[in-house]
């Protein structure tokens, strides 16, 4: 079973694209006029150049509106397309789920002559306050360990390849795990929580986790602490764009 097929349900409720994150991955496609968009989800961030979608969960196709591109139920390790088939390939956030990485990034090679993918620094893991100060440590571990760092993506992408830093918006749409760093009573909910791999992973075993910034916001623990992060508008919690070659 595909693990959306089991987390993915009220995906698109949650994971709506936000339009300023949106905008830097179309800037990083350039003038890409094919797109094949792998590891598709319900297709957020999908660009009107795309020619087909490759996802491996059915609860996940099942979710994407009518007017998106076709999808195929696939794998990032086998893209059912010929070799230069299309200007572009788009990861976004998605190959951290990948069972074989340097597969995948070779088939997007293979297809694609510009690789284009949204992924996570793990490096960066400890900089957000809820991995920091309230979520287990195996569980922040875990995060880490599943995501690889930007030097393999990077090199599995080629020498070119750059890294552009993507910030999150103070009310980011799209409710990954880094989004709500300024809006910490979404975590509290469940539906949120559903939507975010990492979180939905572990599910009732954080549930003291969540108690724990639950009594702090009520008692205004966790506003004293970060009564500077409510000044800021947005944040860098090592979300990247690699894009390349140039």
């Amino acid at each position: 079973m595909a693990v959306y097929d089991r987390i993915g349900v009220t995906y698109a409720e949650t994971r709506r694209p936000d339009p300023r994150i949106d905008a830097a991955i179309r800037a990083a496609l350039g003038g890409a006029r094919s797109v094949v968009n792998v590891g598709a989800g319900s297709g957020s961030y999908e660009p009107p150049e795309t020619v087909l979608a490759v996802e491996p969960s059915e609860v996940m196709i099942a979710q994407r509106p009518a007017g998106l591109a076709p999808a195929v139920q696939a794998t990032a390790d086998a893209i059912p397309l010929s070799d230069g088939a299309v200007d572009a390939a788009l990861a976004v956030l998605t190959i951290h789920h990948w069972p074989d990485l340097a597969r995948g990034f070779a088939e997007m090679r293979r297809i694609a002559g510009r690789i284009v993918v949204l992924t996570w620094d793990p490096s960066m893991a400890r900089s957000f306050w809820l991995s920091r100060e309230y979520l287990p440590e195996d569980a922040v571990e875990w995060d880490i360990a599943r995501c690889p760092p930007l030097g393999t993506v990077t090199r599995l992408i080629g020498p070119d390849a750059a890294v552009i830093p993507v910030p999150v918006p103070h009310d980011c749409t799209d409710g990954f795990f880094g989004a709500f760093w300024r809006r910490p009573e979404a975590y509290l909910d469940p539906v949120v929580r559903a939507g975010i791999s990492n979180l939905a992973h572990f599910g009732d075993a954080l549930a003291p986790a969540f108690e724990h910034l639950a009594a702090d916001l009520d008692s205004g623990a966790w506003h004293r602490r970060h009564a500077d992060l409510l000044e800021l508008d947005e944040l860098d919690l090592g979300y990247r764009i690699v894009a390349g070659p140039a």
